[in-house]
């Protein structure tokens, strides 16, 4: 049963990672990756260029923004969601938030990005309401850095929220009823359950969640951005990804490798430095290695 997961890892996880060459090499197509001769002697030229680069601070600066944004108000929604879920007792309108919330998960960025450029348009539906509460001028949420900045991870959050709640709902089936008796009887309010019964029971699937995500932190998410953005908000959502894909259009491969190198380096300290800290401050009962 393992194989087709084996070789599925080894065509497309390991076998790509011969072309990393490519960020060492200066690429010719004709001689093919192993052929084209060496950067420099040290193989960091594309490295110190693309590090040189005018665009670089600025992408690097809005992947990070962007990044630790959906991070600080993304990573505590879904959990927050599957403990109010977990304390509601009418199934049917249990299992009809569970739905609606799943929901737009299963929706490409493709028809998303489409939905919310008619949604929140100067003259769409939300300015409309906005407009009639008592707002003099429609926000421009496409034409404005700040405010399409705040659209980007609102709509990250909104999209993520229910299939991210599921992992802590599948740990919280698992609590044993008989210690919310237990609670109950010694007189334990809900809110005290949750703190002292199911909050410490989901830690070590909310830490491991935790040390995953840090690991992203150079992914702002392009499908969501590329089909959002627009040369009006360039100054904030411009990113890493982004900037790549560019530079792979431009026939620039080397330095498109260097990145996509960069950017995974970059992932596994934050996961192995994160994971450490885990370890350190949980004396080794939380951590994924």
């Amino acid at each position: 049963m393992l194989i087709p997961g084996v070789i599925a890892l080894l065509l497309f996880a390991y076998k790509p990672m011969y072309g990393l060459l490519i960020a060492f090499k200066d690429y010719k197509f004709k001689l093919g990756i192993w052929g084209s001769p060496w950067a420099d002697q040290n193989g960091m030229a594309h490295f110190i260029r693309m590090f040189s680069g005018g665009d670089f601070i600025k992408v690097l600066r809005n992947t990070v923004v962007i990044s630790f944004l959906k991070l600080i108000c993304g990573f505590p929604a879904p959990i927050i969601l599957a403990l109010l879920l977990n304390e509601m007792r009418g199934k049917v309108y249990k299992r009809i938030v569970q739905t609606l919330t799943y929901l737009p998960h299963f929706f490409s960025w493709v028809v998303l990005g489409g939905i919310l450029k008619m949604v929140f348009a100067t003259v769409g539906p939300i300015n409309m309401v906005l407009q009639n509460l008592g707002l003099n001028e429609p926000i421009p949420f496409f034409g404005n850095n700040t405010a399409f900045l705040w659209l980007i991870v609102g709509t990250a959050v909104w999209q993520g929220l229910g299939w991210g709640a599921i992992i802590y709902m599948a740990a919280l089936s698992g609590v044993d009823e008989s210690l919310y008796e237990a609670a109950y009887i010694d007189g334990a309010s809900r809110w005290k359950q949750v703190w002292h019964i199911s909050l410490p029971t989901i830690m070590g699937t909310v830490t491991t969640v935790f040390i995953m995500n840090l690991g992203q932190v150079l992914n702002a998410g392009f499908d969501q951005i590329y089909n959002m953005y627009n040369v009006m908000v360039y100054e904030s959502s411009d990113i890493l990804d982004t900037y790549s894909l560019r530079l792979l259009q431009d026939g620039r491969y080397e330095i498109g490798t260097a990145l996509g190198l960069f950017k995974s380096l970059v992932g596994m300290a934050f996961v192995l430095g994160s994971n450490w800290i885990v370890k350190v401050l949980s004396h080794d009962e939380y951590g994924i290695l």
